[in-house]
């Protein structure tokens, strides 16, 4: 695997912008912020579509979203945090900290257990309808509630099993072993040091009016439905956080190897070791304790997804190659896991090439459209590249592109169905910009502006009205 270097991660940053841009129409996803960093700088921090639909207001990097179960990595490192001041044991039972749970068998599951999703407890009580927004989220007496009644489903270590309750139960712990409330020590020990001023454990009423508006799935409707951002109650160190990517992809970069801002890395390899693997998902996908752990490519990723009624974001980081990146989407079926392995995807081509030379090659660089659909000529690592933004992965079906001459690009390392070793004919305006590009099964392809006005302007076409880009 190739060591990430600043040219490498801005080429791949530069594309992901218009990636996501384009997906977020293609997808018609309300609003997409995304932020990239590596090292210690902020190499990437956008925003594309509506933070709110209905009243116009466009999406910008500083609107606020529910990141939701990036809650826990968070609850984990205040928990690690207390380990290391030897206030708090991670075979400690709940029960030693939480005294309404002697003799429940709650009581008898351990804080790693609970860390890593291994404790057996139920995942949201009996009665979860508050994720729909049917009643309040759990008080702290509903909570105390829940964890006596019938909470443990399977046994202990018996698998992974995910439980927002068991989170909730440990900001509880923070609380007692601190003498503090969760949130003010959130701020004391995490957000405070880092200068994250827009992250935090439960929204404050006064930032409401900056919180993305959440919109409902359309699966069931073909119009979005704005969804109220609420409080999380006693289920805030589960999933009541709210953040900006880009405060995110910095929270992340303090669990790079060698940081010790927040943890030591003993604490960090604790953390980020696999603990589980998680039984159903993609190959490679195991759980820590409070972070989540995948594999792309050869890249071994930390990171968490988060689901809020409205907003479904998700962030991933390689503490070893120092590199992060957080997509948050306001809406409750938006495909920000998606996206954010896409970010990885790109990074990696442009990792593999050699690295020298992208500003040279931008002068062929754009997305194209024709009858059949759209494509990219993008620079990554030293090359170009044939890209198809359709796609979940758009590195997937690559084709690379050879430079013969101003105006011409040959197509190599191609699938076999993409015309290796044909060419792409480029027509150039007197300013140099692309006119039209024509390879690929010999079509004409435009700058996917032009081709928008034109299609847009066409009742049907046919062999006799063709559209007409000239």
């Amino acid at each position: 695997m190739q060591e990430l270097t600043a040219s490498t991660v801005d080429d791949a940053a530069r594309y992901l912008d218009g990636w996501i841009a384009f997906r977020q129409r293609l997808d018609r996803v309300p609003g997409i912020q995304v932020a990239v960093l590596h090292e210690d700088r902020l190499v990437l921090s956008s925003a594309h579509g509506h933070a709110d639909v209905e009243s116009g207001v466009a999406l910008t990097p500083s609107h606020l979203f529910r990141i939701a179960s990036h809650s826990k990595t968070f609850t984990a490192t205040a928990v690690l945090q207390l380990v290391e001041d030897g206030r708090l044991r991670l075979d400690d039972p709940l029960a030693d900290h939480l005294h309404f749970l002697d003799g429940a068998p709650a009581g008898r599951v351990t804080v790693r257990e609970v860390l890593a999703h291994g404790s057996g407890l139920v995942r949201d009580g009996w009665d979860g309808d508050f994720w729909q927004l049917f009643r309040s989220f759990p008080d702290r007496a509903d909570l105390v509630r829940m964890s006596v009644d019938s909470a443990h489903v399977l046994g202990r270590n018996e698998r992974f099993k995910y439980s927002n309750i068991g989170f909730g139960l440990l900001g509880l712990v923070i609380e007692a072993v601190t003498g503090s409330s969760y949130e003010a020590h959130i701020a004391a020990r995490i957000t405070g040091p880092l200068g994250l001023a827009d992250t935090g454990p439960e929204l404050d009423p006064g930032r409401a009016s900056q919180v993305a508006t959440g919109y409902g799935s359309l699966a069931y409707l073909d119009r979005r439905v704005p969804i109220e951002t609420v409080s999380t109650g006693a289920l805030a160190s589960a999933t009541g956080f709210y953040s900006t990517a880009a405060d995110v992809v910095r929270y992340a970069s303090a669990h790079f190897d060698g940081d010790e801002r927040l943890l030591t890395d003993d604490s960090k390899r604790l953390a980020q070791r696999n603990e589980w693997k998680v039984e159903g998902s993609a190959a490679g996908r195991h759980y820590g304790l409070g972070f989540a752990v995948t594999e792309i490519g050869k890249r071994r990723l930390l990171g968490h997804g988060g689901g809020f009624p409205g907003h479904i974001t998700h962030t991933l980081f390689d503490p070893a190659g120092r590199f992060a990146v957080s997509v948050l989407t306001n809406c409750i079926d938006g495909p920000a896991q998606t996206l954010a392995a896409g970010a990885v995807h790109l990074v990696d081509l442009a990792a593999a090439g050699p690295g020298s030379a992208t500003d040279d090659l931008q002068r062929f660089c754009g997305r194209f459209a024709n009858l059949w659909g759209v494509f990219d000529i993008a620079a990554l690592g030293g090359r170009l590249y044939r890209l198809d933004p359709t796609l979940a992965d758009p590195t997937a079906d690559r084709c690379r592109l050879e430079v013969v001459d101003r105006d011409t690009l040959r197509i190599v390392d191609a699938p076999g169905y993409a015309s290796p070793g044909e060419r792409y004919e480029l027509e150039r305006a007197a300013d140099g910009a692309i006119r039209s590009v024509r390879g690929g099964s010999g079509t004409t392809s435009y700058p996917i502006d032009r081709f928008t006005e034109a299609a847009s302007s066409a009742p049907r076409v046919t062999p006799d009205t063709p559209l007409r880009l000239e």
